[in-house]
């Protein structure tokens, strides 16, 4: 069915025609009327989804520069189910907040458009590009609600540092071509496999320079500092597409970069990246403990499981690569139904995400409560959720490796982490409480994602198998 170069594009094409015919829907729309603009949207990243799944195992490649190989449309797959459960979850806030349809559906597509293809790009221009793309949309999805001083101020900071980052990548992306003469992975792995044995500190630059744009894209320590402050300003529904769809594609193109092209200094990059794992997982569960709001709260809780993450890039055995993969799906599922629960129960004036606007919430809205306790279980890792598969086999596979202080690190900020989460159980159950959080009322599309998200949940802790094999495979296709 697919035989051109046009192939390996086609789920990225899916998405962006969706986001073109939002964008007309929009202006062709009339003053008052409704039009299911986020439905548009939803076709487009289903057509997405079954063209990444018909591609499975063909290894197309477009221009040279996009490679549809398993990996690749692994993370693409997780991309749109992002995609869907987002506009889902979107549908009652932007009816009840008076957002802008057409512009918040486009932005958001084209910004999957831009993780789709840095996950899929095999080229670090293309990989920068990609960057951009998404990086543009969030920054103005941030601050999509106009009258909000807290949102915009969360938008500037976001776009400063996310300059400076991009900044670091480019040049990293320059010395990489100064000398090595190609920006192709491929290229660019072949040349440093005959230098893998030299001291090249341009080499040694080039990586710095790189692992400094990744690290603020997957909210690494010490690049950090942008994500409470973006997290805690955004739509709540905005931070949790933010906190998994941004996630996901970094850590596509990070591992595709590092574990390909790079593989051939291991030896100088991992021990860096096991140090920014280690700070990353304690900082993010320790000033986790101390948030008493839920977005900033989720924001460091967000950053700890970058770490996580790290630890099976570091491991990068055959185990750590799969469990990337796995880890991505189950945490994006878990953190977008989390962010899900706390966007359903705002309101237009008051978004409801401090602790206190929880309590007593079972006795009111006993759905929404037991649906955010399981997120939150699996946020910590708890069985049988798929957090808890995640991480056992995250830290199985740094054991396997011999990277044991990053493994008992990982279990002991994992313990710690589960005290924040059962606080928000408690809170919830046991407190007394008649805050406005207890009285919305959810839409029946809302109520729709949370069930999918916490049936996911639920799937992948208790029958991860098929999942975990098929992220096997994808990984052993490239690395």
């Amino acid at each position: 069915m697919f035989n051109t170069q046009l192939d390996a594009i086609v789920p990225m094409l899916c998405v962006t025609l969706a986001a073109l015919a939002s964008m007309g829907a929009e202006a062709l729309r009339r003053p008052g009327e409704k039009t299911p603009i986020g439905w548009l949207g939803i076709i487009g990243l289903l057509f997405g989804g079954a063209a990444a799944v018909l591609l499975w195992d063909r290894n197309a490649e477009g221009f040279g520069v996009i490679a549809a190989d398993n990996f690749g449309l692994f993370v693409t797959v997780i991309l749109t189910i992002v995609g869907v459960l987002t506009i889902m979850f979107s549908s009652q806030v932007i009816e009840r907040d008076g957002l802008p349809a057409g512009e918040y559906y486009s932005l958001l597509l084209f910004s999957i458009v831009g993780m789709i293809m840095m996950a899929t790009a095999t080229d670090l221009l293309v990989v920068f590009i990609a960057l951009e793309i998404l990086s543009l949309a969030v920054y103005v999805l941030t601050a999509i609600r106009r009258e909000s001083m807290q949102g915009t101020e969360a938008a500037f900071k976001y776009f400063l540092l996310g300059a400076f980052s991009s900044a670091f990548f480019l040049y990293g992306i320059a010395f990489t071509y100064g000398v090595t003469g190609s920006t192709r992975l491929a290229a660019v792995g072949s040349f440093l496999s005959a230098q893998s044995m030299t001291n090249n500190p341009m080499i040694l630059l080039a990586l710095g320079l790189l692992l400094v744009g990744f690290a603020f894209k997957i909210s690494a320590v010490p690049f950090h500092m942008w994500t409470p402050d973006a997290y805690e300003g955004a739509p709540a529904i905005v931070t949790g597409f933010m906190s998994t769809g941004v996630k996901a594609a970094a850590f596509a193109a990070f591992a595709r970069v590092f574990l390909s092209a790079f593989e051939p200094f291991k030896d100088e990059w991992a021990p860096v990246v096991a140090l920014i794992a280690i700070a990353t997982m304690v900082l993010g569960t320790v000033v986790g403990v101390a948030q008493s709001n839920l977005k900033r709260m989720l924001a460091y809780s967000s950053i700890a499981h970058g770490g996580y993450l790290l630890v099976g890039l570091v491991a990068a055995n055959q185990v750590g690569k799969a469990a990337i993969l796995f880890y991505l799906l189950a945490y994006s599922v878990t953190n977008l139904a989390a962010f899900g629960v706390i966007a359903l129960v705002g309101s237009r004036d008051k978004a409801n995400d401090s602790l206190r606007d929880y309590a007593g919430l079972w006795h009111t809205r006993p759905a929404l409560a037991a649906l955010m306790t399981v997120c939150l279980l699996s946020l910590g890792g708890l069985p049988p959720t798929a957090g808890f598969i995640g991480k056992w086999y995250i830290f199985s596979a740094a054991v396997s490796a011999g990277y044991y202080s990053l493994a008992v690190i990982g279990m002991l900020t994992s313990v710690v982490s589960v005290f924040f989460y059962l606080r928000v159980v408690v809170m919830m159950y046991m407190a007394d409480g008649k805050g406005e959080a207890v009285q919305v009322r959810v839409t029946g599309i809302g109520m729709a994602a949370l069930a999918v998200s916490i049936a996911a949940i639920f799937y992948l802790g208790i029958l991860p198998t098929k999942v975990l094999d098929l992220a096997a495979n994808s990984i052993s296709t490239i690395f």
